[in-house]
């Protein structure tokens, strides 16, 4: 089907749409909750990934300092760092899969 053929039948079916003729399709979307993060869980996460504290800050997109208190309770992660910290766990490989953390081979 070409592209004009696609524009074609996606008109087509807006103005059966709009006569009452054809329902549309709808998706419901779910956001889950953020996460919260006990210090030995951060730990644990950072431990699975290999990653030393200098290289998760640099992964996580804070300070070392950050890290620090994290994993000592002094300080918790919120939003976005709890969404990373979740992806995380759930794939200790993540860093590198998604390009955030690279290798370089030394020789």
């Amino acid at each position: 089907m070409s592209l004009f053929d696609d524009i074609k039948t996606g008109l087509g079916q807006a103005i059966e749409y709009e006569k009452g003729n054809l329902k549309a399709k709808t998706t419901i979307l779910t956001v889950e909750p953020v996460e919260s993060f006990e210090p030995d869980e951060i730990r644990s996460i950072r431990n699975s990934t290999g990653l030393t504290q200098i290289m998760f800050a640099k992964y996580m997109g804070v300070s070392v300092k950050t890290v620090e208190a994290w994993e000592a309770g002094r300080n918790h992660p919120e939003g976005a760092a709890c969404r990373l910290l979740s992806m995380t766990r759930s794939d200790p490989a993540f860093p590198q899969k998604s390009g955030i953390v690279t290798a370089v081979a030394r020789q």
